[in-house]
């Protein structure tokens, strides 16, 4: 097959998100005002409790059956790889690049959580429409495709949801005291003092300019360190402390987040045949109700591309997050990830734990070269914290996925042909 006939498949699924992308963009300038701040914040609500779930319950239930559940059982495990692998790139791009506390959440939440719903979701049927496919009939690339891409997009909300949900969570609303000039700065109930030893405390904000709220305070108090025995610990010991004050800090409640409950539910219908028969199909008594919330769920991938496309507008304006960390962000996810990747998918397939299928091994490639998730930047409006740095993020790896992406499609699609 020729290089330039793949490379034609890859690109052209990376120009349609481009184009919605532009379009959120244009919809949010000053000009136009249809996609403001605020709409876009009562938006994300709407994706994040209605469109989110939606889509994810019903692309598994009408997908996921026993069988192929037997068959794909090598890809959760694969995205677990993703977001491990992720994690420990941008703890290390945190620590190279110094970024302050509240984005260090951020920054290994974008290392760590591709787009494995939208991005796949428009990948894979365009791929399989076009004459340079290697994936066979488009019909049949068409069903198996969206089996694949179903699963990988409710274990990534499962993931994402639960972890990178809350690693934000705690490095945006956590009661912060760091060492400045040899003072420590804390930050908690609403106020941040500057203190030395021996003097008074002074307020350095109002408690109306809070940053946490009084009821994260005192969770999340963490203490302030003036001596210089942390450099004697052993990397080791600090990052299972870490990760001891990660789990510790875990809310249960949101585990449970609206698109974790919505691929439980996938789960159930899809592979309990009773509950499967009467919602699933044109003779199912209650295919209405599947049909109702597949029209929900639709909305959800125009919808999302569009609010990233309206939050890229403050990243053209600015913002004062570090140009380092964005190259940090850029290198983990589109150098490494993707060839560690290749190492990973191309040895399971040598030891038989991934079947042949070109198109399995392709989705499962993709799944290390993806951008950043966008409901990343769903989650720092939920919370309020990071927006601007997120919109910077996000529209640096966005734009440079239409390169990168388009290379490793081409690339990954060689290799399984």
């Amino acid at each position: 097959m020729e290089l330039l006939d793949l490379f034609v498949a890859a690109s052209i699924p990376v120009l349609k998100v481009l184009l919605i992308t532009a379009l959120g963009l244009f919809l949010a300038t000053d000009s136009v005002d249809i996609l403001g701040e605020d709409a876009r914040k009562h938006l994300n609500n709407v994706v994040f409790f209605v469109f989110n779930p939606a889509l994810v319950s019903t692309k598994l239930a009408q997908t996921i059956t026993y069988d192929s559940m037997m068959q794909l059982w090598f890809m959760p495990f694969n995205i677990l790889f993703t977001f491990m692998i992720g994690s420990v790139l941008g703890w290390i791009v945190t620590r190279l690049t110094r970024a302050p506390q509240h984005l260090q959440g951020l920054i290994v939440g974008c290392c760590a959580a591709g787009n494995l719903g939208n991005m796949p979701l428009i990948i894979i049927p365009a791929v399989c429409k076009e004459k340079g496919s290697p994936f066979g009939d488009p019909d049949i690339c068409h069903t198996y495709g969206m089996a694949y891409v179903s699963l990988s997009m409710a274990i990534g909300a499962v993931y994402l949801w639960t972890y990178v949900y809350n690693i934000v969570r705690i490095s945006s609303t956590s009661s912060k005291e760091y060492k400045v000039n040899g003072s420590c700065i804390s930050v908690a109930s609403g106020e941040a003092s500057l203190s030395h030893p021996g003097s008074s405390t002074e307020p350095l904000l109002h408690p109306r300019e809070s940053v946490t709220t009084e009821d994260y305070a005192d969770k999340f108090a963490l203490p302030c360190t003036t001596s210089g025995g942390d450099a004697k610990v052993a990397i080791s010991k600090k990052i299972w402390q870490h990760l001891g004050t990660l789990i510790g800090k875990v809310n249960p409640k949101t585990l449970f987040a609206p698109s974790t409950t919505g691929a439980v539910v996938g789960f159930l219908i899809g592979l309990v045949p009773l509950l499967r028969k009467s919602m699933i199909g044109d003779d199912a008594p209650l295919r209405v109700i599947q049909d109702s919330a597949s029209l929900l769920g639709d909305g959800a991938i125009p919808v999302l591309t569009l609010i990233v496309g309206g939050n890229l507008l403050k990243g053209l304006r600015g913002s004062g997050v570090q140009k380092s960390v964005i190259v940090g962000i850029i290198v983990a996810r589109y150098i490494a990830l993707p060839c560690l990747g290749i190492l990973i998918v191309k040895g399971a397939a040598r030891f038989g734990l991934v079947h042949a299928s070109p198109l399995y091994q392709f989705v499962l490639l993709l799944q290390f070269s993806l951008p950043p998730a966008m409901n990343i930047g769903t989650i720092t409006q939920l919370f309020g914290a990071g927006e601007s740095e997120c919109s910077v993020i996000m529209l640096w790896t966005y734009a440079l996925a239409s390169i990168s992406l388009t290379f490793w499609s081409t690339f990954f699609m060689w290799l399984v042909s």
